[in-house]
């Protein structure tokens, strides 16, 4: 039993049954349509609202979540902030006691010590050369855009932010941001719709305009080479900017993703590159569809004096599938793989609240996966063919290569 209503100051609420299941999952995402004025101000942000309210302390908070088995967390994505609990159907008041009071009463007063945590969180994680590449090729890619705002970026300005700063942002994103809330479980609907009503419908209006980030485009080749002591690999990354979610091309860029390199052994890349020429430890592509730019890339890690070969090897498998249409078996096996991962990515109840929710924010419906999953069944290979024509543009690519 599925049930969607707008509450009264218009956040939308999707309640799905999930029988039998002793743990419930909600998910209320808040749509970020501002750029924010000091880069990691969201994230410093997000890192707050687990370290005290007016009333709870950050103890407080840790000591009732643990003592009620409650797992929540906040989280920020490329497009919206998301508050997230898992707990037992008898706890689901509790829950939504705490969470109501994180959204609405959190103070933001440790934001020095938060400051201080961020920055060595962030030059721990930059010891990894895969999140080093990472960082590098998405600030190349995304530069002077939100979604370039990698930990690069943010380390330098964090000193700059005030509590003021969280605070106006966040009653920023409060008073404007389009909502939603999603409850995934074997709860009875009318008695959970009233506790969702009495925490969150004295919110502010949710807006029905969506309103995105800045549009990006690609117009040149943009490189970042980096390098770093004591790397036995080089590590690189080539990607494209993309149409996104809600086009008619996402279907078969998803299939484009399990046949160039997201389906592990069977993937055109790991087959070319590194069984049969021995250029990768690691090869991959990712697919990540945002609302105002997405992108398709690719990474390798390969001995330092492969890098050359490695990207003569990608422009290579580009161009293949560029210019010989792949077959039809290869497309079902796709369909396949895809199909499958889709089903299960919605195994649990807190990964289909979280995915509901993700839909919903980006106003691409509840119903999103299962009217993709029809169209999945409908690509054809002249549809493989033209995508690949249409986006895997050899003068127009970021690349960031981390080496020796």
């Amino acid at each position: 039993m599925d049930k969607l209503i707008e509450l009264e100051n218009g956040i939308e609420f999707y309640y799905k049954k999930s029988q039998n299941t002793p743990r419930v999952s909600f998910c209320m995402n808040f749509l970020l349509s501002d750029e924010e004025k000091i880069p990691g101000l969201n994230a410093l942000m997000t890192r707050l609202f687990m370290q005290g309210t007016k009333t709870r302390s950050a103890e407080k908070i840790a000591q009732e979540l643990d003592e009620n088995a409650i797992e929540m967390n906040v989280e920020l994505k490329l497009d919206y902030l998301s508050f997230r609990f898992t707990c037992l159907n008898e706890d689901l008041p509790k829950a939504i006691e705490i969470v109501e009071d994180i959204v609405k009463n959190t103070t933001f007063d440790d934001y020095k010590k938060e400051i201080l945590k961020y920055k060595a969180d962030i030059k721990a994680s930059l010891e990894s050369p895969v999140s080093y590449t990472m960082d590098g090729f998405y600030k190349t890619l995304f530069e002077n855009h939100p979604y370039g705002a990698t930990k690069t970026v943010i380390l330098p300005h964090l000193d700059k932010i005030t509590q003021e700063d969280l605070i106006s942002a966040y009653k920023n994103i409060l008073l404007k941001s389009v909502k939603v809330i999603v409850l995934v479980g074997d709860v009875e609907y009318n008695s959970c719709l009233e506790e969702i009503k009495n925490s969150f419908e004295n919110l502010s209006n949710s807006t029905k305009e969506i309103n995105s980030f800045h549009k990006l485009s690609l117009v040149n080749i943009k490189k970042l080479e980096q390098k770093k002591n004591n790397l036995n690999q080089a590590h690189i990354i080539k990607g494209w900017l993309v149409d996104g979610l809600n086009t008619d091309d996402y279907p078969a860029l998803m299939l484009l993703n399990v046949i160039l390199g997201a389906s592990g052994l069977s993937s055109r890349l790991f087959c070319e590159l590194r069984d049969k020429k021995g250029l990768a430890y690691v090869v991959r592509t990712s697919y990540e569809a945002a609302l105002s730019a997405s992108n398709f890339y690719i990474y390798i890690a390969t001995e330092p004096k492969n890098i050359e070969k490695a990207l003569a090897g990608f422009k290579e498998e580009i161009a293949k599938i560029k210019n010989e249409k792949i077959t039809q078996t290869e497309l079902n096996n796709a369909k396949s793989n895809l199909i499958g991962k889709w089903a299960f990515s919605f195994e649990t109840n807190q990964r289909q609240a979280n995915l509901y929710a993700h839909y919903g924010i980006m106003h691409l419906g509840f119903d999103f996966i299962e009217k993709t999953r029809d169209k999945v069944h409908f690509v054809t290979v002249d549809d493989i063919y033209n995508c690949a024509n249409k986006y895997f543009n050899e003068d127009r690519y970021a690349l960031s290569i981390l080496k020796p």
